[in-house]
C-alpha cells in the first residue's frame, strides 16, 4: 500500500499548514476489486522484461480470451520458431510458408486482424465475442518476442496487404485471394514504394495504362517486403495524371508475364525479406481493380494507420528484449570490482529505457482500444503517426544504451551481445518503413495546425 511505503521511510513526515500529512489508505472493497482484475503472472517475471499485466497487475484492456490468445502465441512461438530461427538466420533460409498453415492450426491469424478481416477467420478459432485489435497487439508482440529475424514476417504483410482489397475490392476481386490468404495457403504483400518515391507516395510513376479489358502495367518497386513469398501483390499504380489523384489499386498475381522479382540483401538478418519488383509490359485484367479508379491513394491513407501500429507493437518488443538483455547482463558482468548494475549510471540507463519502453506500450494499447471502440481510420492519422515515431525513437535509443552496457561485446555476432547486436541493425527498419519519422512527425503537425484553424474559426463564429 501506497500508505506502508510512506511509514517504512527513513524521513519523518513533512508538516505544512493543514498539519500532518496523511496516509492513503485503500478500502477493503478496492482491494479486493483490484486483486480480482488482477492478471495470473505469465513469463518472465523480472521487472520490465514482459508488460504489466504479464507480472499480475490489473489491467482495463484484457479479459479471459487475450489471457488464452496470448498462451497460444506463446506456445506457438516457443515450440515452432525459437528452435529455428538461430538456424534459418544462418543458413540464410527464408521461415517454411507452411507455419502459416500451422498458426491458423492452432488459432492464431494469418492475416492480421484488422477490422475487416477479423470475421474472416474460421470460426472455431475465433474467441467468444471474436477477436479485437488487443488480441492482434498480443500476437504481434508475441511474435516479436522470439527476438529479431523476420519468423513469421509475411503475416505481417499480409495484415497490410489484404485490408484494401476486402474493404474496397469487389467480390471477384476476393475470392482470388482472401480466403487462401487466411487459410495460410497463400500470400500477398503491399507494392507501393518505387526508387524514386518512398514516404512521398502521391509521386509514384509505375504506369497502368487501360488497353480494352486489360492494364499495361510497367514500372519498379522497390522495398516490397515478402516479395518473394508473395502469390499476389496489392500494388499502386499511376492510371492518372499527378498527384494522389491519379492513384489506383490493382490485385496482381505474380505468376502474371512481365514480373521479375529480385530479393534484396539487408542491413539486419531476417529469414523473410524484402525484394526489387520489375513490371514489363505487365497485364492485369481491368476487373483486378481495387475500388474505384483514382481512388488508390485515399485507400492507402486509411491502410497507413493500421500499418503503423503494426510496425509499433513489434517495435515496442524490440526495445524491451534490449532492456531485458542488459538488466540480466548488469547483474552477471563485473567492472571494477563490482556488479555493473552496481554503477549509478548504469541504473539510470536501465531505468531511463524502462520509462520509455512502458510510456510506449501503454501508447500501443491506447491507440489498438481506439480501433477496438470503433474510431474511424480518417481520425486516428495524427495519433498513429506519432505512435510509429514514439516506437522507432524508443526502439533506438534502448538499442543504443543496451550496446553501451554490455561494451565491446555488442559490437560482435557472437558471445552474450549477439542479440543486442542484430536488434541494433533492426533499428533503422522500424524507423523508415511506413513512414519515415520526419514525415509522420510533419503529418501530426500538419492536422494539429488545421484543426486548431478549424476550433478557432468556429469560436470565433460563435462572437
Amino acid at each position: 500500500h501506497f500508505g506502508s511505503s510512506l511509514r517504512a521511510s527513513s524521513h519523518p513526515p513533512r508538516l505544512d499548514r493543514r498539519g500532518p500529512r496523511q496516509t492513503c489508505r485503500v478500502s477493503p472493497a478496492m482491494a479486493k476489486k483490484a486483486a480480482d482484475s488482477a492478471m495470473e503472472p505469465f513469463g518472465d517475471q523480472s521487472p520490465g522484461c514482459e508488460p504489466y499485466w504479464y507480472q499480475g497487475f490489473p489491467s482495463a484492456y484484457y479479459g479471459p480470451s487475450h489471457v488464452e490468445f496470448r498462451r497460444k502465441c506463446r506456445e506457438f512461438v516457443q515450440q515452432e520458431i525459437v528452435p529455428n530461427l538461430e538456424g534459418w538466420l544462418e543458413k540464410r533460409q527464408v521461415y517454411p510458408v507452411d507455419l502459416h498453415a500451422k498458426a491458423l492450426a492452432r488459432g492464431l491469424p494469418t492475416a492480421g486482424l484488422a477490422k475487416d478481416t477479423q470475421s474472416r477467420y474460421p470460426k472455431e478459432i475465433v474467441p467468444e465475442g471474436g477477436f479485437d485489435a488487443l488480441h492482434e497487439l498480443i500476437y504481434l508482440d508475441e511474435l516479436a518476442a522470439a527476438g529479431p529475424g523476420g519468423a513469421m514476417g509475411q503475416c505481417g504483410i499480409n495484415s497490410m496487404a489484404l485490408p484494401p482489397v476486402l474493404f474496397a475490392g469487389s467480390p471477384d476481386v476476393q475470392a482470388q485471394v482472401v480466403d487462401d490468404v487466411i487459410a495460410g495457403r497463400r500470400n500477398i504483400s503491399l507494392a507501393i514504394s518505387e526508387p524514386s518515391a518512398g514516404s512521398d507516395v502521391a509521386a509514384i510513376r509505375a504506369t497502368a495504362k487501360r488497353e480494352g479489358d486489360h492494364y499495361r502495367v510497367n514500372g519498379q518497386k522497390k522495398w516490397i517486403t515478402g516479395g518473394h513469398m508473395a502469390d499476389f501483390f496489392t500494388l499502386a499504380v499511376r492510371t492518372g495524371g499527378p498527384g494522389g489523384q491519379g492513384v489506383s489499386l490493382l490485385l496482381v498475381d505474380r505468376r502474371t508475364p512481365g514480373i521479375e522479382i529480385r530479393k534484396m540483401e539487408t542491413q539486419f538478418d531476417t529469414c523473410h525479406g524484402t525484394t526489387f519488383i520489375t513490371f514489363d509490359n505487365a497485364m492485369v485484367p481491368v476487373s483486378n481493380l481495387i475500388g474505384q479508379e483514382g481512388a488508390g491513394f485515399r485507400y492507402l491513407l486509411l491502410n497507413f494507420n493500421h500499418e503503423r501500429l503494426v510496425i509499433s507493437v513489434g517495435t515496442c518488443r524490440f526495445a524491451r528484449l534490449c532492456y531485458s538483455e542488459a538488466l540480466k547482463y548488469s547483474m552477471r558482468r563485473k567492472t571494477f570490482g563490482k556488479e555493473l548494475c552496481e554503477h549509478q549510471m548504469i541504473r539510470w540507463k536501465l531505468g531511463e529505457m524502462l520509462r520509455q519502453i512502458e510510456a510506449l506500450h501503454d501508447c500501443n494499447e491506447r491507440v489498438a482500444f481506439q480501433y477496438k471502440s470503433g474510431v474511424p481510420d480518417s481520425r486516428l492519422g495524427a495519433q498513429a503517426a506519432l505512435l510509429k515515431v514514439m516506437a522507432s525513437k524508443t526502439f533506438e535509443y534502448c538499442a543504443r544504451e543496451a550496446s553501451q552496457v554490455f561494451g565491446g561485446a555488442s559490437v560482435v555476432r557472437e558471445g552474450p551481445g549477439r542479440v543486442v547486436e542484430r536488434l541494433y541493425r533492426e533499428v533503422r527498419a522500424s524507423a523508415i518503413p511506413g513512414g519515415s519519422e520526419e514525415v509522420l512527425l510533419d503529418l501530426a503537425a500538419r492536422q494539429a495546425i488545421a484543426g486548431a484553424r478549424k476550433f478557432e474559426s468556429a469560436e470565433q463564429s460563435k462572437l
